[in-house]
């Protein structure tokens, strides 16, 4: 699955998100001419998922990712407004349960993983799993990268099965993440958004992006790359990604399945 995207990050790059414009938006000046083309998008994916519903053949896999507030709810609002529920599963990773604390790490992403002719989408991920606990001191360097590459070999497993795997990384600012929180305080509909850990965290945030760098440079390959997507503007972070994901579900090639039975001998 060939994808070109300024955005994406080819395999064996050392990343370096200083040099990520958080605020960049692409060809667009401002988000009006975005707008249609995000119709245009959605549009193009509806019609791409009935047919992978159809087939069965192919799988999709979304990985979601980004500090506090970057957008991973907005972005499954916006982009997957019009497609077919049936379709598509959203699958929130949290804190571990103590169940999932007692298997490896791999066992609950595994377990959510979407079936042939399903669009899975993952808010939050596997990739966790070496991000807070290296951050907070939890995990040695060489248990990261030993994670790092069961996590490669779990997602070459999965295209080897028939499912496509695209992973975002929602790129904002430290100041557009204050705006946004202190948006979210100052509206009272909002603070069920608010825990006291998003404002906590902020302080780790240097941590944060030097170890989803490490991410980048050893988890995006071709098979499972990874997108850096402009988010401090909300317009164009769903514009950008849905693009991406309306060009790879066309190089899926994918096809309705054949015909069973001949419609010509149906009488009504």
């Amino acid at each position: 699955m060939k994808i070109r995207s300024p955005y994406l990050i080819p395999p064996h790059t050392k990343v370096r998100l200083k040099q990520h414009d958080p605020s960049d938006t692409g060809k667009y000046k401002d988000q009006d001419a975005a707008k249609i083309d995000l119709e245009k998008h959605r549009d193009r994916l509806d019609k791409l998922q009935e047919v992978l519903y159809a087939g069965a053949e192919r799988g999709l896999l979304i990985v979601l990712q980004g500090m506090d507030t970057a957008g991973k709810d907005g972005t499954i609002r916006h982009i997957f407004s019009g497609v077919n529920p049936q379709g598509c599963d959203v699958t929130p990773f949290k804190v571990p349960t103590p169940l999932e604390a007692h298997h490896d790490f791999l066992w609950r992403c595994h377990f959510a993983v979407p079936q042939r002719g399903m669009i899975g989408i993952f808010n939050r991920s596997h990739y966790e799993d070496v991000l807070s606990p290296r951050v907070h001191g939890h995990m040695k360097d060489k248990t990261a990268m030993e994670h790092m590459q069961q996590i490669n070999d779990f997602e070459s497993m999965l295209v080897d099965n028939g499912i496509a795997v695209l992973k975002f990384f929602l790129h904002i600012s430290p100041e557009e993440q204050k705006r946004r929180l202190q948006s979210r305080s100052d509206d009272t509909s909002k603070h069920w958004k608010l825990s006291a850990s998003d404002f906590a965290e902020r302080k780790f945030w240097p941590d944060y992006q030097r170890y989803y760098e490490e991410i980048f440079t050893h988890t995006s390959h071709k098979h499972a790359p990874w997108f850096v997507i402009p988010s401090d503007n909300k317009w164009f972070r769903n514009v950008a990604i849905s693009n991406i994901l309306a060009d790879a579900m066309d190089g899926m090639k994918l096809k309705y399945p054949a015909v069973s039975v001949d419609v010509s001998t149906l009488k009504l």
